[in-house]
C-alpha cells in the first residue's frame, strides 16, 4: 500500500480492488448496463476478449468517481486496470485492441 493510500481511505479501497482483480474497469453503469458510450466500447472490446473483469460503477459512489481520478492522474471514465498497471480510457483501449497490443497483454 502507497503512503498516499495510507492516508486516503478512497485510494486504499482503489488499490485493493486493482491488486486482487487481474482486471478492472472503473466505469459508468455496470457490465450489464454501461450508462455511456465510452464505457460501453470498452465493454464491448473486453467482452469480444472474452476476459472476466470487475467492472466497478463511478455513478453509484461519488468518492471514488473522483477519487479514481486522482488516483490515476487521469481525467476521465472510463479506466481500464490490467495487473495493476493502468491502461487507459476508451481511445487508448480500443487502439489497443485493434492492434493486437490489449490481446498480447492480456495472454
Amino acid at each position: 500500500m502507497t503512503a498516499t493510500a495510507t492516508a486516503n481511505p478512497i485510494f486504499a479501497q482503489i488499490e485493493n480492488d486493482i491488486n486482487n482483480n487481474d482486471i478492472v474497469l472503473y466505469m459508468k453503469g455496470t457490465k450489464q448496463f454501461p450508462q455511456c458510450g465510452f464505457s460501453a466500447t470498452v465493454v464491448q472490446v473486453l467482452n469480444t476478449l472474452g476476459v472476466e473483469y470487475k467492472d466497478i460503477n463511478v455513478l453509484a459512489d461519488g468518492a471514488i468517481r473522483e477519487g479514481i481520478k486522482q488516483y490515476a492522474n487521469w481525467p476521465t471514465i472510463p479506466q481500464l486496470y490490467i495487473k495493476g498497471e493502468f491502461i487507459g480510457g476508451c481511445d487508448i483501449v480500443r487502439e489497443m485492441y485493434e492492434a493486437g497490443e490489449l490481446q498480447a497483454l492480456l495472454k
